[in-house]
């Protein structure tokens, strides 16, 4: 058994049961951009996953295979998920794509981060890194959900 997988996807259920509990039955109540910029600013620190190629937050022999792309990727997600904000913030008209944009590529590049994982055996050389894939990642997993769940909604004038 895979200890990474087992909190990995026990750390979602937790942070999904509590958006079920506790945002998912706000949302028609609350305006998309209320909800949008806490988890774009949560997003905006992707940028710790360039701790995967960092000597000392990951160990020696974690599969290069893995570890760029995945801190690359959190590196873009990052990024969009600023310049996403920055249009969130001044309701400006390209807001939503924007955020759609980011929403799509982050959750592509964690899907991905997974897969890689899995597949070239990362997990023992993790490291303090982690604690990036047992908590960081399914809570940023589930804000993607709930950012797919407004993005699905109509929303009148700019975010």
């Amino acid at each position: 058994m895979n200890i990474l997988t087992v909190n990995l996807l026990l750390s979602t259920i937790v942070f999904a049961v509590a958006a079920k509990l506790y945002l998912l039955p706000l949302l028609p109540r609350l305006e998309p951009r209320s909800v949008v910029v806490p988890i774009l600013l949560l997003h905006a620190l992707r940028h710790l996953g360039l701790m995967f190629l960092a000597p000392g937050a990951a160990l020696p022999g974690l599969p290069e295979q893995f570890a760029k792309p995945a801190a690359f990727g959190d590196l873009l997600a990052a990024v969009l998920a600023l310049v996403a904000l920055a249009a969130v913030v001044p309701r400006s008209r390209l807001a939503r794509p924007l955020v759609g944009l980011f929403n799509v590529v982050g959750t592509i590049d964690l899907i991905t981060a997974i897969v890689l994982a899995t597949i070239y055996r990362a997990a023992p050389y993790m490291g303090p890194a982690y604690w990036i894939p047992a908590f960081w990642v399914p809570a940023l997993l589930v804000t993607h959900y709930v950012v797919f769940v407004l993005l699905g909604k109509r929303w009148y004038g700019p975010m």
